[in-house]
């Protein structure tokens, strides 16, 4: 580091300093330096300006590897954008935190009462601590909840807060989430990252962990479930890979050991929850639910939601399945219960709010109405349903008319408003530019129930404003996440998620079932990683004797190029192509058709479109894959998103590209191979490699050595043909100089020890699909077993100098032609086979689906 970079801690707390303009969490509301923040401010001086800034780069390097999104929906589905944090945490002392910790275990509990209270006896409405048409006007009361019978004192499994400290230094809650708290899970990650770029800094400062909320976590769920409380089934409920946090479903359940899942992975027969799985149906006792209330069950909720599970909440009635947290939930995230929060609170409790609320007046009474019209321009204005995209509206940046049209809004429908009081909370450090400048700051809180109240994640999620002074903090509007440090005045333990089992005790082998849609996505990323990276192979093939061509002259090299085009187009099925109507054009000059191929993301069969469908089947089951595995899958998308966005690049950069797209491809298939347990998720995913190997080497013997060509150019297409198989190497070992069809016949369709020959292939799938489970064992063998037992026969029983034989009059290699059709239908019909019966409840993938079976060449 160059001494110019350095900064000293003195020159950047004056700098700090200067940029603020309010409370701030580092130097409190004195301008003096709070004492628990004495440490990091020394690591940052000594860090200096580059320091700081490769630490940033440090922190969004790991997050990119370990595939850590945010998903920004767009009408049609969400776009990942990557998670952002600062590497500056939050910190907060540790007695300042247990004032904290009590006043949301304290408002935890009294939010508790209240759900249980609303669809329970209701003695908050008749009473009249509550007004009704706070809870019946509010569209996150679902009647159909009230009176379910309770399954625990604290069904409120998991509660979570949003505080931010306010200019009196103490620190306020702005709202609850409680029907589906997210946040959880990215703060792990943020914690895992920083103990790795920081971890020196998190040893001095003591910092205590946040394994000591996932530990009472899993007990808690476990303890709800209605039965099997020893060993209960649990599953995470996801509304799948669009959701805005996907990437936390996906991360707890591999935490936590639970299976993902999504609303068709669930079905309800004879009054209990069932997982569809590849193995089978089995019972469902948990429910920990990502999915917001109303798209939970199409029988009585929302009818129109696909999400959910038809008769889940009859299951509840009946007491077969729990739920966290229940739902009905999203009642209690109505802000108009706010300002009602400390009479409940002695109502119930008798006692006073320990974490003050931000002053808060409901339209639907006509003091407070006439309140929040005469000082609109001074308060913020929340409707009492949040729904998406909406965002609280300032009084102080709205027009004379604007504040005319709201005031008119209130007045006609008060009950639906409520104003806040505008409060400038604090800011935190934060990384700029390489710099340190204050932003406003939230943490959200999570807890989870006990036996004896609620346990809270010592910490929190950090969420940072994009610019400064703005208010608006949230991940959808751009901000950052921080890491949030609870810091204890001594060395903190070491706490496992791990559970030490008795001495002498043999513990049982735990398989989680791998769920129908997640064998079908796994058996997909197999097909499109093969295909992508087959024709990725006939690309660069073709790119590199284009370039020949031009250093060359010829006529065989020009029958020999337009053979390898013909060949793309069926392999790829982009018909007409290079073999249809107008192919003499496109065979003379093939360059734009070559750049559709690779770039064009919106046409079937492009390379571009099927490394998307591979990264998007890869992304719905990303809790099967190894972390190194799912880094390659990363760098792929990445890699060839920034590729495909130059299609002017010229061949020989394209070929640089393919071949580091090859690269990356057989790594993945070599991840897999060694990474991945012998389960059903790896088998189902190498059953659709052989499958897609198997039809592709098809389809391209077909299109390369079945018609009748010169001598020249047919022994160059089957030196090519082995060199896009890589297979050339084994081939000239074997045969030394000789390079004739019967051979090359011989060595990729029929020797069993080639990895890259059809009967490998076929080999391979007779064993999977012999190991894949069965229902009721029988005599007869199942149809998956009899189309590879007809094609593995027919493709021993063949001959490779009879396969060679020319049939002068067509000018093709008839025998040899009519065993791949054979192959080839026999392959589809297996393919029907193992979708029809394992994956059934599955769409179909356009993007293989659409590859006619019937095309001849």
């Amino acid at each position: 580091m160059n001494q110019a970079d350095r900064i000293t801690s003195e020159s950047l707390t004056q700098f700090y300093k200067t940029r603020l303009q309010g409370y701030d969490e580092m130097y409190a509301g004195q301008g003096q330096l709070q004492p628990h923040w004495q440490t990091l401010m020394e690591e940052l001086g000594l860090l200096g300006e580059a320091g700081l800034q490769l630490r940033v780069q440090e922190a969004q390097r790991l997050l990119r590897e370990n595939g850590v999104t945010f998903n920004v929906y767009d009408g049609t589905r969400g776009a990942a954008r990557p998670w952002h944090l600062d590497p500056i945490p939050i910190l907060i002392s540790e007695d300042e935190w247990l004032e904290i910790e009590a006043g949301l275990a304290q408002r935890a509990e009294l939010l508790n009462l209240i759900l249980s209270d609303i669809y329970g006896p209701q003695r908050l409405l008749k009473e009249g601590v509550l007004p009704p048409e706070i809870i019946f006007g509010h569209a996150g009361f679902q009647r159909c909840c009230s009176g379910m019978s309770i399954y625990t004192d604290r069904p409120l499994v998991l509660c979570s807060s949003n505080l931010a400290r306010g200019p009196d230094g103490r620190m306020w809650v702005l709202d609850d989430r409680l029907q589906t708290p997210s946040g959880a899970g990215y703060a792990l990650e943020n914690r895992m990252v920083m103990t790795r770029i920081a971890p020196t800094l998190f040893r001095r400062c003591h910092v205590k962990r946040l394994a000591s909320f996932f530990q009472p976590l899993r007990d808690r769920l476990a303890k709800i479930a209605p039965q099997n409380r020893e060993d209960p089934r649990i599953v995470i409920l996801t509304p799948g890979p669009y959701s805005q946090t996907y990437f936390e479903h996906a991360y707890l359940a591999d935490y936590l050991g639970y299976t993902l899942v999504q609303g068709d992975d669930l079905s309800v027969r004879d009054g209990r929850v069932w997982l569809k799985s590849l193995e089978g149906l089995h019972q469902v006792d948990v429910i920990l639910r990502r999915l917001d209330d109303a798209y939970c069950d199409p029988l009585e909720l929302m009818e129109e939601s696909r999400l959910g599970v038809a008769g889940l909440l009859q299951s509840v009635r009946l007491g077969h399945v729990a739920i966290a947290n229940p739902i009905g939930s999203a009642i209690l995230e109505n802000p108009g219960l706010t300002p009602f929060l400390p009479g409940i609170a002695r109502y119930f409790l008798d006692e006073d709010l320990r974490l003050p609320s931000v002053a808060t007046w409901w339209c639907g009474q006509d003091r407070e109405r006439r309140f929040v019209l005469d000082n609109i321009e001074r308060l913020v204005i929340k409707t009492i349903h949040r729904t998406r995209g909406y965002r609280p509206i300032f009084g102080a940046q709205l027009t004379a008319t604007e504040k005319t049209d709201l005031c008119e809004k209130i007045r006609k429908q008060p009950d639906l408003y409520i104003g806040q009081e505008m409060v400038s909370f604090s800011t935190a450090p934060s990384v700029v530019d390489g710099l340190v400048e204050p932003r406003h700051a939230i943490l959200r809180s999570f807890l989870v129930a006990s036996d004896n109240g609620y346990v809270a994640m010592p910490g929190g999620l950090t969420r940072i404003a994009p610019c400064e002074g703005e208010l608006v903090v949230s991940n959808k509007a751009g901000g950052l996440s921080k890491d949030t440090w609870v810091l204890s005045k001594q060395p903190v333990r070491y706490v496992s998620l791990w559970r030490q089992p008795k001495k002498d005790q043999i513990l049982p082998l735990f398989a989680e079932p791998l769920p129908s849609r997640a064998a079908d996505n796994l058996f997909w990323a197999g097909r499109y990683v093969e295909r992508a990276e087959g024709t990725a192979r006939l690309l660069r093939a073709i790119l590199f004797l284009r370039r020949q061509q031009r250093d060359a002259n010829g006529d065989y090299l020009i029958l020999y190029l337009h053979g390898l085009l013909r060949a793309l187009t069926h392999i790829t099925s982009t018909y007409p192509g290079f073999v249809g109507e107008g192919a003499d054009t496109l065979l003379e000059n093939p360059r734009n058709e070559l750049l559709s191929l690779v770039h064009d993301i919106d046409r079937s069969g492009s390379l571009t479109s099927m490394l998307r469908s591979f990264c998007q089947s890869a992304l719905s089951v990303r809790e099967h894959w190894p972390t190194e595995t799912w880094r390659i899958i990363d760098a792929v998308q990445k890699d060839w998103v920034d590729f495909a966005g130059t299609p002017d690049a010229g061949h020989a950069r394209m070929q640089d590209r393919l071949d580091h797209l090859i690269m990356q491809l057989v790594a993945f298939s070599g991840l897999t191979a060694e990474s991945m347990t012998r389960e059903f998720g790896w088998l189902v995913l190498d059953i659709g490699r052989r499958l897609e190997r198997g039809l592709g080497l098809i389809a391209l013997l077909r299109a390369t050595l079945v018609p009748s060509l010169e001598e020249p150019v047919q022994r160059q297409m089957m030196e090519t043909v082995l060199i896009i198989c890589d297979s050339l190497n084994t081939f000239r070992r074997r045969y030394r100089s000789y390079m004739h069809l019967p051979t090359v016949i011989e060595l990729m369709l029929m020797d069993q020890n080639h990895p890259r020959s059809l009967a490998y292939q076929l080999e391979r799938l007779q064993k999977h699909i012999a190991d894949l489970p069965k229902g009721q064992p029988h005599q007869r063998i199942s149809s998956e077993e009899r189309c590879v037992l007809a094609a593995y026969t027919n493709l021993r029983l063949a001959d490779a100098t009879q396969l060679s034989c020319l049939e002068e009059d067509l000018a093709i290699y008839r025998d040899l032609d009519q065993l791949l059709a054979g192959q080839a239908e026999s392959l589809w019909r297996l393919s029907d086979a193992v979708t029809r019966d394992y994956f059934s409840h599955s769409e179909p993938h356009q993007q293989l689906a659409a590859r006619s079976k019937g095309e001849e060449i």
